[in-house]
């Protein structure tokens, strides 16, 4: 009995692990997902659908932990202040935090972000792409890239807004996706 009882512990502890490890991989499909966006100007409810943007041009999703907080801040303003030169790339930038639209809202007009927030409230899409963290409650940092097919052509699960590091290697990415 002792036995088998083990044998459940180590299947409920480790087979949650085997059914999300590997599921989202560059070269796979981009989860599709639909949900409320914000701009500086407007709002709108369902107004984002990943799966409509397919085949315009690559997409840039940037989960972030929360708006108004020094670190998301820092990482929204170096996509601003490099807007120019990622239109020049042929990409849309897409951030996406648990924050409710509303206050995506009034962060992007305080900062003039001239790109699209979107509200993962619930952490769905967090989920999906395995960037929600349980522990905090909030998504975590990070950058995936999908071509104009829908492929997921980079991964950042570990984006810092530290420095330009992790960016840079995003302008990199997208440098060399534009000759293709």
């Amino acid at each position: 009995m002792l036995g088998l009882l083990k044998n459940y512990l180590i299947l409920l502890v480790f087979l949650p692990m085997l059914l999300t490890s590997g599921e989202l991989s560059v070269g796979k499909p981009a989860p599709d997902f639909t949900l409320d966006i914000a701009t500086k100007d407007t709002i709108m409810k369902g107004g984002f659908t990943l799966s409509n943007r397919i085949g315009e041009k690559p997409i840039v999703l940037a989960f972030y932990p929360a708006d108004w907080s020094g670190g998301c801040t820092r990482e929204m303003c170096t996509f601003r202040d490099n807007f120019e030169e990622l239109l020049k790339l042929n990409v849309e930038l897409i951030g996406i935090s648990g924050d409710y639209i509303f206050t995506h809202k009034e962060w992007a007009k305080s900062l003039n972000l001239p790109f699209a927030l979107l509200s993962d409230h619930k952490h769905e899409i967090g989920k999906l792409y395995n960037v929600y963290d349980e522990v905090f409650g909030y998504n975590k940092r990070s950058v995936f890239v999908i071509d104009s097919i829908g492929t997921l052509i980079y991964m950042d699960t570990a984006y810092s807004s530290k420095d330009l590091v992790s960016f840079d290697k995003l302008k990199s990415i997208l440098t060399n996706n534009d000759k293709k």
